[in-house]
């Protein structure tokens, strides 16, 4: 979820983070100045169907595109571990982190937001309305939600588990297929992607707008006790990303047989170029030249770290679940064992299509999905996504700190 340029075959898109920053701070600003005031209603009547429209057409583009991206990732994933020997145990890897991190998040966030609660008097202002009653999935609901009767009534309900697990079936049944059309499938999905992707990009564009609109009735409502909130949840998003970077550390040592000193030493030009650009690709010389000084062998660093920054974020399934189940507190959403379930597995799927994009676009294209898995409302994201710049920080930093420990553990298992 971190700025970077973006892949081969999708389109470059660049979207407003500071000015949506600015809008919402703005927006609070207004808000604060018209409380109470003659002027509140007249402002309130053009900026809170402005805020409202471009939710709206937020939530419209997630279902489609999530579809093209989870098809694409899982296929690059499963054509990578079709390699040799070395590839396999870096995905093998791979998918053993991400589903740690997601399991670490649905146990540490719940026990975060226990022990230090959102702060009451923002709740109502930040959730943007309780989930409707019925909606949170049981343990049968979410059996039955797998394998509904049409997938197609599926999709059109915005029921997204469902609709994941048979894209990532459908990208599996692929790999059995001839190669032309199974090419031909591939650059399918990968165009509706990046079509998609270009007209996220469009409702991004307006989101300093929008964010401004939702801003000034968030002000307006709760002043100061909201930007308490977003401070609260900018803390307890980045311990679940600090965690995964802490993560990398001790598998560094575990795994990878690197000293603590060394492997901190050999980090720190890594994270100050991961500070300065938020971006693990432009991080990869860096992490190159830090595999060398930790005595990677070259065969190994070369291959492994490309691989990880195309299609391994290490922080994505914790900060994104994070969010979810923040987004859930807010809204007062119960959360069953089989619903947090769900979202593990589905933020670990939609994890592996999360490729290199502004983290403003890959918030709503990451968390979205498994907040809908989770019975979770979306509409705290309006406003969640306005300080992703922060958050977003950590994601590098931990997304880089585990790409170098994997790859030395990779190295140290490969004969």
């Amino acid at each position: 979820m971190e700025s970077s340029e973006a892949p081969a075959g999708f389109p470059e898109i660049k979207v407003p983070a500071a000015l949506t920053f600015a809008g919402l701070v703005l927006g609070f600003v207004v808000g604060e100045l018209l409380r109470g005031t003659a002027m509140l209603d007249s402002v309130l009547a053009f900026a809170a169907p402005a805020g409202a429209l471009w939710l709206r057409a937020l939530q419209l583009t997630i279902l489609p595109l999530v579809v093209g991206l989870v098809y694409t990732g899982i296929s690059q994933t499963l054509a990578a571990a079709g390699g040799d020997r070395l590839a396999r145990r870096a995905v093998g890897l791979f998918v053993a982190v991400l589903f740690a991190a997601g399991t670490m998040a649905v146990l540490l966030v719940p026990f975060l937001l226990t022990v230090a609660p959102i702060p009451a008097r923002a709740v109502a202002a930040l959730s943007g309305g309780a989930a409707p009653a019925g909606q949170v999935p049981g343990a049968a609901d979410i059996l039955m939600a797998m394998m509904p009767e049409n997938i197609f009534a599926a999709a059109a309900s915005g029921a997204m588990l469902p609709l994941v697990l048979f894209v990532s079936l459908l990208a599996l049944a692929a790999t059995r297929i001839a190669a032309a059309p199974r090419q031909q499938l591939s650059l399918v999905f990968e165009g509706l992607a990046a079509a998609m992707m270009v007209i996220v990009g469009w409702v991004l564009m307006l989101a300093p707008i929008g964010v401004f609109g939702l801003a000034i009735s968030l002000g307006a409502k709760s002043g100061p006790d909201a930007i308490g909130a977003l401070a609260h949840y900018i803390l307890v998003v980045v311990a679940a990303g600090t965690v995964v970077m802490l993560g990398g550390y001790v598998l560094a040592v575990w795994l990878g047989k690197q000293k603590l000193g060394a492997f901190a030493r050999a980090m720190l030009p890594v994270h100050a170029v991961a500070i300065s650009t938020q971006s693990s690709l432009a991080c990869l010389p860096a992490m190159l030249a830090a595999s060398r000084r930790l005595g990677v062998r070259e065969s190994t660093s070369d291959f492994v770290l490309p691989l990880a920054v195309a299609i391994f974020r290490g922080t994505s399934p914790a900060m994104n679940l994070g969010v979810a189940i923040y987004a859930a507190y807010l809204t007062g959403t119960p959360l069953s064992v089989p619903a947090l379930a769900a979202g593990v597995v589905v933020a670990f799927l939609v994890s592996l299509s999360s490729v290199s994009l502004p983290g403003t676009l890959s918030f709503i294209i990451s968390v979205g999905p498994i907040a809908m898995a989770m019975g979770v409302p979306v509409t705290p994201l309006g406003l969640l996504v306005a300080v992703e710049m922060l958050p977003d920080l950590m994601r590098t930093l931990g997304n880089v700190t585990m790409d170098v420990a994997v790859t030395t553990a990779v190295d140290e298992g490969h004969e």
